[in-house]
């Protein structure tokens, strides 16, 4: 597969929208992380099955295919890192970071670890960072390895894969022309938004762009990228569910209100919280200008709460009767359309959301990308005069999530 080149040219942050046309994207194409995947680790690394990373790349592939063919640029995570580590100062940081955040610093053999990542290239040092460290990388290069390592070697990895950071749209999300580098809920995925600060702050394409920062890694309260869509230039979307907490959306909306956002807005939207419906574009997302694609099986249980400026640093919060309403209202519409996945069929409804039929990715109002195993919803939309791009997904699947979670706009033009 050709990559595309990053070229160093500027590149802005720009998103004011969830359906405007897409320009360029962040994603991750899945790679070796994926093959040291084992039953006994899945739950720690958040799966439940283990996938065939051959046609798991295969359909990645088709998925780039798809945004490139619509005009939008296609950057990946691990090109973006090893040009960064090309830099001595993020070289060192990151190295020291990663190195906190696996528990290296506490071991014996530090000193034997740390030496063998200062000794690799950038290319070498990225592949690492993405794909782990094995125990075994270090030991059969030491003649005299220490009683540790024989003690903890039932554990595999010094530094753990990352096999979720091809569901690019959690460590981050761009706000207008401010960007949200988050605080994950899990350990398993704390290190995603490392690199991709280290990206932000560091890659010559973004350095010094200038672009806000709403919220940050070093906030304690979870907020991840799932449960943020950007509905206007003037509202954003939050879902409080069991990866976004109350706390950290409130913190989040203190920021975009403080800061040079236009965001007026936030729109809470509280779901079960269950592992099924992990964040809020897991059952609901947006379409076009006025469409939108809930799971019906999670209607009923809906909370929504609006999140307006107060006086001073306040903030105001007001309870919204229901979600179409808040929708019209925070939108300035009146003909705002919920459509339900599964062709609002209970049954067939459940098992195409645990298949993300309603993870749907906007490459412009009223285009959508959605995976073809999903045929009731992509019919439902279809009949409603949405345009649906089919990929295939039998393998992406598998980490449960769908297109939108696996891309993370960097920037999307302007509504007219």
């Amino acid at each position: 597969m050709v990559k595309d080149s990053t070229q160093f040219d500027k590149l802005s942050y720009n998103v004011t929208s969830e359906v405007g046309t897409l320009e360029a994207v962040l994603l991750h194409r899945p790679g070796k992380e994926l093959e040291r995947l084992t039953p006994l680790y899945l739950e720690e690394l958040l799966f439940e099955d283990i996938p065939w990373l051959v046609r798991m790349q295969e359909e990645h592939d088709e998925f780039a295919a798809v945004l490139r063919d619509r005009g939008c640029r296609v950057l990946y995570y691990d090109r973006l890192l090893a040009e960064v580590l090309e830099n001595d100062q993020a070289r060192s940081e990151l190295i020291a970071e990663t190195a906190s955040l696996s528990g290296i610093t506490r071991l014996k053999e530090q000193e034997a670890v740390l030496e063998y990542l200062q000794s690799r290239s950038a290319a070498e040092l990225a592949e690492i960072f993405i794909t782990g460290l094995p125990k075994s990388d270090i030991h059969n290069k030491r003649e005299k390895p220490s009683l540790s390592w024989y003690i903890t070697e039932d554990y595999p990895f010094y530094i753990n894969p990352l096999p979720n950071l091809y569901f690019t749209r959690d460590p981050g999300a761009v706000i207008g022309k401010g960007i949200s580098i988050n605080t994950m809920k899990t350990a398993a995925r704390k290190r995603e938004t490392a690199i991709l600060s280290y990206i932000n702050r560091f890659h010559p394409s973004l350095k010094n762009s200038g672009a806000p920062r709403w919220y940050s890694p070093e906030y304690a309260s979870a907020v991840e990228g799932g449960d943020i869509l950007v509905l206007s230039d003037s509202v954003v979307a939050v879902g409080c569910s069991a990866r976004t907490s109350p706390e950290g959306i409130e913190k989040l909306a203190e920021n975009l209100f403080n800061g040079d956002s236009g965001i007026r807005e936030v729109l809470v939207i509280q779901i079960p919280f269950d592992r099924a419906y992990m964040h809020l574009d897991t059952v609901f997302t947006m379409l076009d200008l006025n469409k939108f694609i809930l799971y019906p099986g999670i209607a009923g249980g809906l909370k929504i709460f609006s999140i307006t400026p107060g006086g001073g640093d306040s903030l105001t919060i007001d309870p919204q009767n229901d979600l179409r309403g808040a929708l019209n209202r925070a939108l300035g519409r009146d003909d705002v359309q919920i459509l339900h996945s599964g062709g609002s069929d209970r049954i067939t409804a459940a098992r195409e959301q645990w298949n993300d039929s309603t993870n749907t990715l906007a490459l412009a109002p009223g285009v959508v990308v959605t995976y073809r195993r999903n045929q009731a919803s992509n019919r439902t939309l279809r009949e409603k005069g949405v345009e649906v791009i089919e990929i295939d997904g039998s393998e992406l699947v598998r980490g449960r999530g769908g297109p939108r979670c696996m891309s993370m706009p960097l920037r999307r033009s302007p509504l007219n």
